[in-house]
C-alpha cells in the first residue's frame, strides 16, 4: 500500500466517525458540497439536522464557511428518493449522507457507485444489502447501524415488566419496512415464550394509523409496541394522541415520542 493510499481524513457526521480518501473531496472544485437526503419533512427533522450540523462543526466544518450542505427531503414519499439522489450526484457532491433512514441509504447506493455514502440505519446493514460485511463493507458505502430493529423484543419485555398483568399486546408496524418480517417473527416468538397474545397491526399511511387504533376498540389490547419506521416516526404526534385517546399504554422507539407525552421509549 502506497503512502498516498494510506492518507485518510476523518469527518464526523452526526455521531458517526467515518473515513474516505482525501482524493474524494479533492476532486471537488472550491468549497466541498455535502448532500443530505432524508425521507421526512423539514419541520419534523430538526433533531437529525441539528445533530448532523453539530457533528460537522465539531470537526471544523462550518456550513457556509468551508463546506456547503445541500438538503433534500422526500416529504414522506420514498418514491422521490432516487430523484433526489440523482440530483445530488449530478451536482457533483463530495459525499452523500443518509442519516436515520434505510430507504434513503438504499436509494443512494442504487444511485451511485462512486460518490461516498455515509448511512445511519436501524437494521442490519448486511441483511438489507447495504454492505457486503461489517468488517469489510467494500464499495463506496459506510456508516453505522443502531440495530434498532433488533430491540423490538426488548421493548415488549419492558412493557411486560411495567404491566405484568397484561395478557394481550398489540404491535404497530409499517408492512413496507424491510425489517417488518424479522420484527414480526421475533415479537411473536417473544410473546409466545412469556405466554402472551400478540396482535399485529399494520399502517402505511396516516389514515391506516387511525384505522389500526380504531380496530383495537373491537379487539382491545392491554398495551402497544410501536416499531421503528420513518413513516411512524413522522406521525409521532398522531400516535401519542391516539394512544392517549384510547387509554393504551405504549412504548416507542425514540425519546421524541416521550418528550411530547408518550409513555416510554
Amino acid at each position: 500500500m502506497t503512502a498516498k493510499m494510506k492518507r485518510r481524513e476523518f469527518i464526523t457526521l452526526g455521531s458517526v466517525a467515518v473515513a474516505w480518501p482525501l482524493a474524494a473531496r479533492a476532486q471537488q472544485p472550491g468549497m466541498p458540497v455535502v448532500g443530505f437526503v432524508y425521507p421526512g419533512v423539514p419541520e419534523l427533522s430538526a433533531g437529525v439536522v441539528g445533530a448532523f450540523r453539530k457533528g460537522l462543526n465539531e470537526t471544523g466544518f462550518i456550513e457556509g464557511r468551508n463546506v456547503t450542505v445541500e438538503f433534500r427531503f422526500a416529504y414522506n414519499d420514498n418514491a422521490r428518493l432516487p430523484e433526489l439522489v440523482g440530483d445530488l450526484v449530478q451536482r457533483g457532491v463530495a459525499v452523500i449522507a443518509t442519516p436515520a433512514s434505510t430507504p434513503a441509504a438504499l436509494a443512494a447506493k442504487a444511485g451511485t457507485a462512486t460518490v461516498p455514502i455515509v448511512f445511519g440505519v436501524g437494521a442490519d446493514p448486511v441483511e438489507i444489502g447495504l454492505v457486503a460485511s461489517l468488517n469489510r463493507p467494500g464499495g463506496n458505502v459506510t456508516g453505522v447501524s443502531s440495530m434498532n430493529a433488533e430491540l423490538g423484543t426488548k421493548r415488549l419485555g419492558l412493557l411486560h415488566e411495567l404491566l405484568p398483568r397484561a395478557e394481550r399486546f398489540a404491535v404497530l408496524l409499517n408492512p413496507n419496512n424491510r425489517s417488518t418480517d424479522a420484527l414480526t417473527r421475533d415479537l411473536q416468538a417473544t410473546a409466545s415464550a412469556i405466554g402472551k397474545q400478540i396482535e399485529v397491526l399494520t399502517a402505511r399511511s396516516s389514515g391506516e394509523i387511525d384505522a389500526a387504533f380504531a380496530s383495537l376498540a373491537k379487539r382491545p389490547a392491554d398495551a402497544l409496541v410501536v416499531t421503528p419506521d420513518q413513516l411512524l416516526d413522522s406521525r409521532r404526534v398522531q400516535l401519542v394522541t391516539l394512544a392517549t385517546y384510547y387509554r393504551l399504554p405504549a412504548i416507542y422507539p425514540f425519546r421524541e415520542n416521550v418528550e411530547i407525552g408518550g409513555l416510554m421509549s
